[in-house]
Formats: C-alpha cells, sequence, structure tokens
C-alpha cells in the first residue's frame, strides 16, 4: 500500500505523522519505506539525524538519473536506506530537488515515482511525504500512491483549504490515478478543552467528509523525538501521544 500524507499548508505535521505511521508500522514486522519528496528534509532528518550528512545518493540523484540515458543505471534501491529502527527504511530529499523541477516537469517526468514504486519488491507499507505546495513532487506523489492522507489543524482557514485539497486529489484521481482515495483527514494538534477545534470537526463531519476517529495532541515530547532521530514507538512507547499514533494506525486500510 502506497500512501501519501499531503497538505499544501506548511506546519500541519505531515513529516511527524508520516514518520510515526511508519515507524509503528515497521514495528508490527511490515517492511516499511519513507519517501521523503519535500526538499526541506525533514522525514529525512527524522529518520536519518546525523547521517544525512554522509548520504552518496539521494531522490536527487534519482530524479537527474531520468533525465539521462544510462547504459548502467542504478537500480532503485540503491537510492534507499535502512534507518535504527527496524524493518524501516527511507529514501531520503535533497535540496538540489528544487533545481531539477522545471527540467522534470517540461520532460514529463510525472510517472518516474510510481513507475519506480511499481517495479521494487520487498516493501509492504511506502508513506510518501510531500512538500507544502502542490508542484511537480506532489503531484507525482498522488500519482503514484493508492491512499492520501491529509493532516488538519484545527483553524477556520485550513478549513477553508481543504476543500481546494479535496478538489485536486478528485482532479488526479480523473486525470491520472483512478485508484487514488482519501482514506482520511487526521486532526492533529488537537485542543479537546478548546471550542473552535470541535466545532471544526463536527463540520467536517455533518460535510460527509471522512476524518479519522483519533486526533493527535500536541506535546513537546514530539519535538524531543525529532530532535533524538527517533519516532514514538521508539522514543516514547508509553506516551499517550504514541499510543494515539498506534490508534490511527490501526484505522488504517489493512493492506
Amino acid at each position: 500500500m502506497n500512501r501519501v500524507i499531503f497538505n499544501k499548508k506548511g506546519g500541519v505535521g505531515k513529516s511527524t505523522i508520516t514518520c510515526n505511521l511508519a515507524a509503528i508500522s515497521a514495528s508490527k514486522g511490515k517492511t516499511t519505506l519513507v519517501v521523503d519528496l519535500d526538499t526541506q528534509g525533514n522525514s529525512t532528518h527524522y529518520l536519518l539525524g546525523y547521517r544525512t550528512e554522509e548520504l552518496d545518493s539521494t531522490l536527487a540523484d534519482f530524479y537527474a538519473s531520468t533525465l539521462s540515458i544510462s547504459l548502467f543505471p542504478k537500480d532503485f534501491s540503491e537510492f534507499i536506506y535502512e534507518t535504527e529502527v527496524p524493518n524501516l527504511y527511507v529514501m531520503p530529499s535533497h535540496p538540489e530537488m528544487d533545481n531539477l523541477q522545471s527540467k522534470l516537469e517540461s520532460r514529463y517526468k510525472i510517472y518516474k515515482l510510481k513507475e519506480a514504486l511499481d517495479a521494487i519488491e520487498g516493501f509492504d507499507n511506502v508513506f510518501i511525504d510531500t512538500p507544502p505546495a502542490l508542484n511537480f513532487y506532489t503531484q507525482s506523489a498522488l500519482i503514484a500512491a493508492n491512499s492520501c492522507i491529509i493532516p488538519f489543524d484545527c483553524d477556520i482557514f485550513s478549513k477553508q483549504a481543504l476543500y481546494s485539497l479535496l478538489q485536486t486529489v478528485e482532479e488526479i484521481k480523473a486525470d491520472h490515478n483512478p485508484d487514488l482515495n482519501v482514506e482520511g483527514i487526521v486532526v492533529n494538534q488537537f485542543q479537546s478543552r478548546a471550542k473552535l477545534p470541535k466545532q471544526l470537526v463536527d463540520e467536517l463531519k455533518a460535510e460527509k467528509i471522512k476524518v479519522f476517529k483519533t486526533k493527535i495532541s500536541p506535546s513537546v515530547k514530539i519535538k524531543e523525538s525529532h530532535s533524538a532521530s527517533l519516532p514514538m514507538v521508539q522514543f516514547a512507547p508509553k506516551h499517550k501521544v504514541t499510543e494515539e499514533f498506534k490508534s490511527l494506525y490501526k484505522e488504517l486500510k489493512k493492506k
């Protein structure tokens, strides 16, 4: 199952949700891959820590390779790295991807990620982190995915933008990827005692928009896990937020 975590807004928790769901998948014995398409590289840093400075090949190299013909092309697996978490692997991002974007668009390489993921063997679950923009890499991810998860941070502007996000998914589904579906909206940074978040969630449910039952609470422990380069299930296995991520994982469609 290929899942994309998608929102055009920054700071909504895409990388945190991506890495923590992937880590839980790995802890269940599923061989799991994180594909980091965000050039900020938050998922890459979260899972590899200081090792990001020692990488020989990244997604920038993968995409650069699609722009030329080679007699001895690299196998897709050569761009994948093992993390400190058993069963969890990452395909790291790189800032150079920004410079490649216009060339990739002009050469219509939008299907290359899908082709690579379809061809690779050995992974039970793939989680794709995306940039906070509807650009070439985000569209590539939506084309390559079976399922879309949308983080939502309980803000009136986020609610207004959500309709545009859902429309984007429907357009990609109609034009490029008939298998793509919105698996659900993840309510992140949820403050249970505040009136507005509950009101906004109730409004979404009333409009028949798929919202996961599990909501992710704000916690400084998340930032500590970022600093330690360890997802919550390894960093603080009994913490409240870890249990919330576990509950969210259970709600995902079973492969």
